[in-house]
Order: structure tokens, then C-alpha cells, then sequence
């Protein structure tokens, strides 16, 4: 017997989450997470940057303009509580810390690509805006 859970419906006949089963359930739960993950001001930008190599706090901080320091911060703190994130000390003097992208947060980068494409075919920004 199959048991379904009835919730809104996502549109499109395959890929709703309107009376699922449990396990399409959950998998519409997972969806639901990743994308308000993703979708949090500043995180899309600060994985994208990552995805270049890892970097230092202020490094991220000068390369995503208008982030300040606290949300930064909260942000990485997420990130790294997700899975997506580490945050490796090197015992120098003075110690640095510097982040790095996990293989769950390397496993985004097809997904990071495809925002960024879709997003700049359209939405156009003028540099009046930035």
C-alpha cells in the first residue's frame, strides 16, 4: 500500500509534490532545503567564489561586494554547518583560516553553472546599477 502525503503543488504532471509517497515526499523536502539554501541572500556568491579555490575570510569579503562581515560570517557558519563548507586553521604566525568547498559543496558547481548561466541570459544588470 502506498502511502502519500498531500502538500502544494509544484506544478508539472512528474515533478509535483501533490500526493507523493513518503520517499517523493522526502525528496521534495530535500529540493525544498537545497533551493532556500541556495536561494539565502549572498550564499549562491560566496560558493561561486569557493568554487575558484579556497580562500581566506577577507579575501571572500573583498571578492563579494556588498557582503559585510557579520553576514559573511553567518553565511560560512551555514555553509560549513550544511556539509558544504570547511574551515581549515593553518598554524602560522599570525593563524590564518581559510575555507574550502567540501565534496558536497564541489558537487553543486553543475547546479551553481547552470543559475549562472540562466541568470545573465536574463537578467540584464547596467553597471549603473552595481
Amino acid at each position: 500500500m502506498r502511502r502519500t502525503v498531500e502538500t502544494m503543488d509544484m506544478s508539472s504532471d512528474n515533478k509535483n509534490c501533490h500526493k507523493k509517497t513518503a520517499e517523493e515526499w522526502a525528496q521534495c523536502q530535500a529540493f525544498q532545503q537545497g533551493i532556500e539554501l541556495l536561494g539565502k541572500r549572498w550564499t549562491g556568491v560566496v560558493l561561486y567564489m569557493l568554487l575558484e579555490r579556497p580562500k581566506r575570510f577577507n579575501e571572500l569579503l573583498n571578492d563579494v561586494h556588498g557582503i559585510s562581515d557579520r553576514l559573511l560570517t553567518e553565511r560560512l557558519r551555514e555553509l560549513e554547518e550544511k556539509g558544504l563548507v570547511a574551515r581549515r586553521v593553518i598554524p602560522e604566525s599570525p593563524v590564518r583560516v581559510e575555507y574550502a568547498l567540501t565534496d558536497a559543496g564541489r558537487d553543486a558547481q553543475t547546479s551553481i553553472d547552470t543559475i549562472w548561466q540562466w541568470s545573465n541570459k536574463w537578467f540584464h544588470v547596467g553597471a549603473e546599477e552595481e
